[in-house]
């Protein structure tokens, strides 16, 4: 431990916004546990991403943070004041990330020196920098890289890691008995949407197409996830395929109960998006369906994990729409690639099955 850390009883950390930035970071979070175990450390995390570090053992405390408006800056600050922090951890690149912690009187703070708080922070890397911008890294060693340069011990093989309370586990058993989801099926899970927009998604139609040939060829139960406001996405897919398919739509699973199903999973078939980070930190074999997203941001912990991407020369773009209208970087990816892949990772017969036959 580095001297000047020697002293330090309270830690907030600023985690990402975007799910699947939150669980590439849990490797941090369990570093500065591990390098801290006496201190109090407390989550500002955005209100609707407070499920997934839910009863993990990182943190004491959690702050939901709203700081984009007056009022809510001002909640975020008298909080931050209540626990006192000698150190802020910043994962977002933001400089009003950086002036939240510093209005709510935190000297000590740490985050990469980018944008105008490069020159405020009390430490921190430097982004690497290539001659087109900022060097892209997988998102896990981008963050891990911080507590590297604070000169914090981290773990030989970090991975990230979800956590679920007994009452979690009991809850998503409930959910899956409502699923008619019995012990010894199959269950394979598809989500076919993406918060961060249409680019990501995959079309209705080749979700629809591969429910079939899936239910065909495994005699599985088909599980659809959605979040908030993709409630159409799961309609159009029902509506266009004779699969049997299990809508969670209507239950507005939020992001503590989508552990337990998720798990229960054989295998995920994702968009490029949050749910492809929990089946990885749950163990769960998985295919992402990747178009306008560089892949090397999420280039780490793949050993369960296919990537479907097309090189294309216009991707990645990592635009929320696609430019150019055609979508050609995921309209191409075909449900036979899908199951190509699907094939590899989907042993004959399931754990499940050997268990009950034994």
């Amino acid at each position: 431990m580095p001297p000047e850390f020697k002293n330090i009883n309270s830690i907030l950390v600023r985690l990402p916004n975007w799910v699947g930035d939150i669980i590439m970071a849990t490797p941090v979070f369990e570093c500065l546990r591990e390098n801290f175990p006496q201190a109090t450390i407390t989550a500002c995390v955005r209100g609707y991403a407070t499920g997934i570090i839910e009863s993990s053992p990182w943190f004491d405390a959690v702050i939901a943070c709203d700081d984009k408006s007056v009022k809510g800056l001002k909640d975020v600050i008298r909080q931050t004041r209540a626990v006192a922090p000698d150190l802020a951890i910043l994962l977002p690149n933001s400089t009003h990330s950086f002036v939240t912690a510093r209005l709510a009187g935190v000297k000590r703070i740490y985050g990469y020196k980018r944008n105008l708080r490069k020159y405020f922070l009390s430490g921190g890397p430097d982004p690497v920098r290539e001659v087109d911008g900022i060097k892209p890294l997988p998102m896990q060693d981008y963050y891990l890289e911080i507590c590297r340069n604070m000169g914090l011990t981290i773990a030989e093989n970090p991975a990230p890691k979800l956590y679920l309370t007994p009452e979690l586990e009991l809850h998503g058993e409930e959910l899956l008995a409502k699923y008619r989801i019995e012990k010894n099926d199959r269950v394979i899970g598809l989500n076919p949407g993406a918060s961060f927009g249409s680019s990501k998604c995959w079309p209705v139609e080749h979700f629809a197409s591969l429910a079939e040939r899936l239910q065909k060829q495994y005699q599985c139960k088909i599980i659809l996830f959605t979040g908030p406001g993709e409630e159409a996405i799961a309609e159009a897919i029902i509506a266009a395929s004779k699969a049997d398919l299990i809508n969670t739509a209507p239950d507005k699973i939020d992001l503590a109960e989508l552990k337990p199903l998720i798990k229960r999973c054989d295998l995920l078939v994702t968009n490029d998006t949050g749910p492809r980070h929990y089946a990885v930190s749950l163990n769960v074999p998985n295919v992402v369906i990747m178009g306008p997203t560089n892949p090397v941001y999420t280039e780490s912990n793949l050993e369960t994990t296919a990537v479907i991407r097309k090189d294309l020369p216009c991707s990645p773009c990592h635009k929320k729409v696609c430019p150019l209208q055609h979508h050609e970087c995921m309209t191409t990816i075909t449900p036979a690639d899908v199951c190509e892949q699907i094939e590899k990772l989907l042993p004959e017969p399931s754990a499940r099955e050997t268990l009950a036959l034994s």
